[in-house]
């Protein structure tokens, strides 16, 4: 086999002022043999993201920074990075994390999927120097995801650190995403990347995971990703509502999906009463509720969850038998070499 014919996948990084971290992932990408293309996407940012993107390039020519004037949000950027590439097989990669050695090598051995996801290693900036030291090395042990499981890991509960399956950024074969007419929903900002694997799932995805870990996520107070507005939630669940009506599903499937539209129409429902009472005082919050009483249930559970949390202690992001400062999306058994 030669070089040329390793280099077969495409990396997007859609990015919004991300001047301080981009160069970063891009440097990372490119340092993987595999890596035919690196697609930046700069999604309306107001510092110099484009020119810190391209001060990571190298001398291949393996590197496309394209701007959008206006901000369209990371669906927009990702389908169209898609659909200017041409590689077949696609790889997210979000502006502020990056790749350890060898991830795409690691992930790319395994056979028969249509998407293959290894573990990520959630770190703060301090940690990101000896990342590729300090993340521990696990046997791959390749198992299929199903639907089912894929939609339970990603239902989120109160006092349980943050580890939705949805954060998982698994390789995606362009074939299976052009066979089935697949695309990011650019409605969505929030969950874009759950909305897209659940839709392949109902086409039958084989969705692999292993649990090498090569992805080295940035923990940072002001992510987009651990922000959203309310109207997103909204946009999350009707996105739900769609793949029920849409899809023929078993029994199982359908109703682990319901779950998770009620888990989400009950974080709306929260928010939107807190913005009403916010925007309006109490006597909004309560009328709104007056003619809605169907949310009541989630706005009571959500204020006693908000009350209930504040009194437990702050979970350190570090998971005991690590440097003190990362922890894992999966469960991870084997201590760092």
């Amino acid at each position: 086999m030669t070089a040329a014919a390793t280099m077969d996948v495409c990396v997007i990084i859609a990015a919004k002022n991300a001047a301080e971290t981009i160069a970063r992932a891009v440097a990372s990408a490119l340092a993987e043999p595999e890596t035919a293309e690196v697609v930046v996407i700069d999604d309306g940012s107001t510092d110099g993201t484009a020119s810190s993107a391209l001060s990571a390039a190298d001398d291949t020519g393996r590197l496309n920074i394209v701007r959008f004037e206006n901000n369209r949000g990371p669906a927009a950027a990702r389908n169209h990075a898609i659909a200017i590439s041409r590689s077949p097989i696609l790889a997210i990669l979000d502006a502020d994390d990056f790749f350890l050695p060898g991830r795409l090598a690691r992930l790319l051995d395994v056979p028969d999927w249509d998407f293959v996801a290894d573990n990520i290693a959630f770190m703060d900036e301090a940690a990101a120097a000896s990342a590729a030291a300090d993340v521990g090395r696990f046997q791959p042990e390749p198992r299929l995801l199903d639907l089912t499981g894929f939609v339970e890991g990603n239902i989120s509960r109160r006092g349980v650190r943050r580890g939705e399956i949805g954060f998982l950024k698994p390789l995606m074969r362009r074939e299976f995403l052009s066979a089935h007419q697949l695309s990011y929903n650019e409605k969505l900002r929030l969950g874009e990347d759950y909305d897209l694997y659940l839709r392949a799932l109902t086409k039958c995805a084989r969705y692999k995971i292993i649990h090498s870990c090569g992805y080295a996520a940035i923990v940072r107070e002001n992510s987009l990703s651990g922000s959203h507005r309310t109207e997103d939630l909204k946009r999350l669940y009707e996105a739900d509502r769609v793949i029920l009506a849409n899809n023929r599903l078993s029994a199982k499937a359908a109703d682990v999906i319901r779950r998770h539209e009620r888990h989400i129409r009950g974080r709306y429902e929260h928010r939107r009463f807190l913005d009403l009472k916010r925007e309006g005082g109490p006597i909004a919050a309560i009328t709104y509720l007056l003619g809605k009483p169907s949310a009541v249930p989630a706005v009571a559970g959500g204020i006693f969850a908000d009350k209930t949390e504040r009194m437990r202690p702050t979970e350190p992001l570090a998971e005991r038998g690590n440097s003190g400062r990362l922890r894992y999306l999966l469960p991870a058994y084997a201590e760092p070499s």
